[in-house]
């Protein structure tokens, strides 16, 4: 689980000692070129909103912040009620909410199908349930939050995809979530990786989400983090 330990939080916070994504003990996980999508989002003019969860919230944020086309993208919890859209209550796993990140983009830009590639080549390994990297619980499922009906025919058309081109060895187990309502995390959470650079479990587990970000989509890549 993960400790926020001695970080620049405010002081309410930091006099508690909070778990949730996992102090680094092994080494990152390697990324995954996923197949290019046979299915474009076609979704007009206009930005759009995406919600997707991966394991902690911090390196889903941080990779998307790094996407040509992303105009912010929001920590927060998803799949729960209002009561327990707390970091200490979503850590038990039991409240139904997954660490999430809400992902506003232009499709002119970027289209959904071009992130959900991204997000299961550096953020977010679909074959893992309930767990991503060092994290456990169900708080830490990765799932696709569609929200509207086109993200939704594009989702399920990709994760077919990815099940039948043999690029995982084991089966995929990311599932499509229906919308209920995004909660956002709490002020110390947002642009974590942009505050924190030095964090240790930031060094262990999410420098090499953006590090293979840029060597695999060289042409989606900033280089700036644009914050949420």
């Amino acid at each position: 689980m993960k400790r926020l330990g001695r970080l620049m939080l405010p002081m309410a916070a930091a006099a508690m000692t909070l778990a949730g994504c996992g102090m680094p003990v092994q080494a990152a996980e390697k990324a995954v070129l996923a197949p290019a999508p046979k299915q474009f989002a076609n979704e007009g003019m206009g930005l759009k909103t995406a919600v997707f969860a991966g394991g902690c919230f911090w390196g889903i944020e941080a990779v998307f912040s790094h996407v040509k086309g992303v105009k912010s993208a929001v920590s927060g919890y998803h799949g729960g009620n209002a009561a327990t859209a707390t970091y200490e209550q979503t850590n038990t796993g039991v409240t139904g909410h997954a660490e999430a990140v809400r992902v506003v983009y232009d499709p002119k830009v970027v289209r959904y199908d071009e992130l959900l590639r991204i997000f299961f080549s550096v953020g977010a390994d679909p074959t893992l349930h309930n767990r991503q990297g060092p994290d456990r619980g169900s708080q830490y499922r990765a799932a696709l939050v569609p929200m509207n009906a086109e993200q939704r025919k594009v989702a399920a058309a990709y994760l077919g995809q990815m099940e039948a081109s043999g690029v995982w060895n084991s089966p995929i187990v990311t599932k499509i979530e229906k919308y209920r309502k995004f909660y956002k995390a709490e002020k110390y959470h947002q642009d974590f990786m942009l505050k924190n650079p030095r964090h240790g479990y930031i060094q262990t587990w999410d420098k090499p989400k953006i590090d293979a970000l840029k060597r695999l989509y060289p042409s989606h890549y900033r280089s700036n983090f644009v914050p949420g």
